[in-house]
């Protein structure tokens, strides 16, 4: 007999819905937590909140941006949920500068987090929390100097060579060849993290199944899984632990770490000084052994984290930036032309051999990969999480401490109000005279402020190196594979097009004039 209905499967029943009120109760306890403030917000879901679409993977992480921006046009600001959390949507760029730049010390920490038994997602220098963020940034610093920079061009070079090597073995004619652009990026950029972080020629570019580069696809493999790890680890950090989530994937984690401890040994055993990353976290380990490092030790899984992210950072986002800068090239014939003839005429200027500086400062070359960032930054936001209460300058608003805020990348970058005709691919609107117009903290593909990128140069380098090496031998195109428009990957967060991109690449018959 039940105690409340007089039958144990009524008692059930009504245990039941009594905890799944009490459950909805509780997850809905914070909705219309902004329109009490008079913040615009939209009617969030129960459990979802306004996130829904992207844990089912019916919208991307860059659409959900995107869309909030545009439904919110003349503010500076909206909120919305994520499952039962307020977040901050900032839409002006003077509030944006204050967070980012002037008021750094009440965001210094990125609203990210990954589980607290997940060492190699927590450790490394995207995610940690400050004060060891700080400590750890500028013992890391060093390695990203332009002297640095341009001491590891060299060892790039090498990489540059292969991916020429590579190319000419496909026996790429005049009528040309399809291939899938992404992955070919990916394998080069791979190889080269490989030989200026590690030490190691990864062979990527000769053995598409090489140990790095199935890593590396492994981490970027956006199944069901792996976008909700993700997806959870920047939006929702507080379930991360509870389905044991991983920054890394497992095979991954196994696999970064064997190879970082076989360098490290071989480094040590052979005595041999690359000045490459090994390099300098060796030394940081023998810092942290004589107790100079307090604020982070240097030993371990920590210092497996800082090769890992590096690796995962580096060659990601300079594949993205490589592929991209294709595809819009293939389908802006005029433009693939004037950028040739700039590298053309820059090669003959140096008698054919490739400079650290004729890199780096190649004007149109510039614009065009500044144009990709724009319309395809690597991550289409920026985060941050107040550390304590703040009020917004100019505004009756309280943050209050622990709440998220987010930068809307993708929708600032397709604002026109920033950038008239935002579809449209356009490498004049980083020109030295119209760049001028764009206002601060409008576009910032790398970030801005103490936690912009720290690989930034490399990234750039290795990217326009990459494509100053296709570009000046073969010719891009469109074919019957190509998506126009692009179609993004709903489970990626980070930007990644759906399928790939595949373009056709011909050998190119006569050098242009």
């Amino acid at each position: 007999m039940g105690a409340l209905t007089g039958h144990w499967i009524g008692d059930g029943l009504v245990l039941m819905f009594s905890i799944a009120a009490v459950f909805y109760l509780y997850m809905t306890r914070k909705f219309n937590y902004w329109k009490k403030r008079g913040v615009l917000e939209f009617k969030p879901v129960p459990f979802l909140g306004n996130f829904g679409e992207c844990l089912f993977f019916r919208k991307s992480a860059l659409d959900f941006i995107k869309d909030y921006y545009n439904n919110s046009k003349g503010l500076k600001y909206m909120g919305f949920y994520i499952l039962d959390q307020p977040f901050l949507m900032l839409r002006d760029p003077e509030l944006i500068k204050h967070i980012l730049i002037k008021d750094f010390n009440y965001f210094h920490d990125r609203y990210t987090s990954t589980g607290k038994k997940d060492i190699l997602g927590n450790a490394n220098l995207f995610t940690i929390k400050n004060p060891a963020w700080r400590f750890l940034r500028g013992k890391l610093t060093p390695f990203f100097t332009s002297g640095k920079m341009k001491k590891m061009f060299e060892l790039m070079l090498a990489v540059n060579k292969d991916l020429d090597t590579y190319l000419e073995s496909l026996d790429i004619d005049s009528k040309g060849r399809e291939m899938e652009m992404k992955e070919l990026c990916a394998m080069y950029t791979t190889d080269l993290i490989g030989v200026t972080a590690y030490g190691l020629r990864v062979n990527s570019l000769n053995n598409p199944d090489a140990e790095f580069r199935a890593c590396g696809r492994q981490i970027f493999n956006f199944n069901w899984r792996r976008g909700m790890e993700l997806a959870c680890t920047f939006f929702a950090p507080k379930i991360v632990d509870l389905f044991g989530f991983k920054f890394f994937s497992k095979e991954s984690t196994e696999f970064l770490r064997r190879a970082f401890w076989d360098t490290i040994d071989e480094r040590v055993k052979s005595g041999v000084k690359r000045n490459d990353l090994i390099d300098l976290l060796i030394d940081l380990r023998e810092q942290t052994k004589n107790g100079e490092n307090k604020e982070f030790r240097f030993d371990g899984d920590n210092l497996v984290a800082q090769a890992a992210i590096f690796f995962t950072g580096g060659f990601e986002t300079s594949s993205s930036a490589m592929s991209f800068s294709l595809y819009e090239l293939a389908l802006q014939p005029e433009i693939q032309r004037k950028l040739r003839v700039e590298i053309l005429e820059a090669l003959e200027d140096k008698n054919g051999e490739l400079t650290y500086d004729m890199v780096a400062n190649l004007p149109y070359l510039n614009m065009v990969v500044s144009e990709t960032l724009r319309k395809y930054p690597p991550l289409p936001f920026l985060d941050r999480e107040t550390n304590m209460d703040y009020k917004l300058p100019g505004t009756d608003l309280i943050v209050e401490k622990g709440t998220p805020v987010y930068i809307p990348l993708q929708g600032l970058h397709y604002d026109p109000q920033y950038f008239p005709d935002p579809e449209k691919f356009d490498p004049e609107r980083f020109s030295e005279e119209n760049k001028k117009n764009i206002p601060p903290c409008v576009y910032m593909p790398f970030g801005e402020g103490p936690h912009i990128c720290i690989g930034l140069r490399f990234g750039l380098l290795q990217t326009k190196l990459g494509l100053i090496k296709i570009l000046s031998k073969y010719e891009i195109s469109a074919c019957d594979k190509t998506n126009v428009p692009i179609v993004f990957n709903k489970k990626a967060l980070v930007i990644a097009a759906e399928g790939g991109i595949t373009l056709k690449i011909k050998k190119l018959m006569k050098v242009p004039g």
